[in-house]
């Protein structure tokens, strides 16, 4: 029978008969404001495992290493077990959010080259932006494991730029996370979705990701739904 592990603020982590496996079960609650802000939305748990797997499936036929295993059902996705990193991994390709208010760089700025962040994964300090000393002073990585982790970042965002230019849409940034498979290789975790991306429209430049949410601008599953729209139609051409 299968035991509740972990349940974070849009998924929950189950045991499987496999030890080396677990099932993540994407919920519909939304947060923001590291959970000051909360909200459920119908089907978007739905939404973002299928998104999050198509995302992993691409990265895979592209060379990245992660734990997906499969996708079980609208909600479920089986995958490797592996101990997380506690490092939440950021790529900018355009200024907005924190870091124009951070820096004073103006919305909308193209950074060249992209900008990589870390930030260490406490809630109870609010997820601070760290970097690669504090990481190794903590104890959260080795040097070597670090730069596995920024290489692939990079290549990360790169083929997701590729990607979304393809459905027309402009990847803003994202945040991802990467853990230790049973191998102990360093491999890509958790999720790629609406909720840890931001993703506009080449177009109309409408935002179509979690910042629907967290800027009250309305229509947030609408927007879920048009990335699962178009990243459907890629996959199935």
């Amino acid at each position: 029978m299968s035991q509740l592990l972990y349940e974070g603020k849009a998924k929950q982590i189950y045991s499987t008969e496999n030890p080396e496996e677990v099932l993540i079960h994407y919920k519909d609650d939304a947060t923001a404001g590291n959970g000051a802000k909360k909200a459920q939305f119908e089907d978007k748990g739905v939404l973002n495992a299928a998104i999050s797997t198509m995302i992993f499936e691409y990265l895979i036929e592209n060379g990245i290493k992660t734990h997906l295993i499969k996708q079980v059902n609208d909600r479920d996705v089986l995958c490797e077990k592996i101990d997380i990193v506690l490092l939440e991994v950021i790529m900018r390709n355009i200024a907005t959010g924190s870091l124009t208010s951070r820096l004073g760089i103006k919305e909308g700025t193209k950074l060249n080259p992209p900008i990589l962040e870390f930030c260490y994964k406490k809630d109870e300090f609010n997820d601070p932006l760290i970097n690669t000393d504090h990481a190794l002073a903590l104890g959260l990585a080795t040097r070597e494991e670090i730069e596995t982790i920024s290489e692939e970042a990079r290549k990360i965002n790169q083929l997701l730029i590729k990607l979304f230019a393809e459905i027309g849409i402009e990847l803003v940034d994202f945040k991802v996370e990467f853990g230790r498979n049973p191998k102990g290789e360093i491999v890509l975790a958790d999720e790629i979705s609406p909720d840890t991306c931001r993703l506009w429209d080449v177009e109309t430049h409408s935002k179509l990701d979690k910042d629907r949410f967290r800027q009250d601008l309305g229509n947030v599953i609408d927007a879920y739904r048009e990335i699962h729209k178009r990243l459907l139609a890629r996959k199935e051409k």
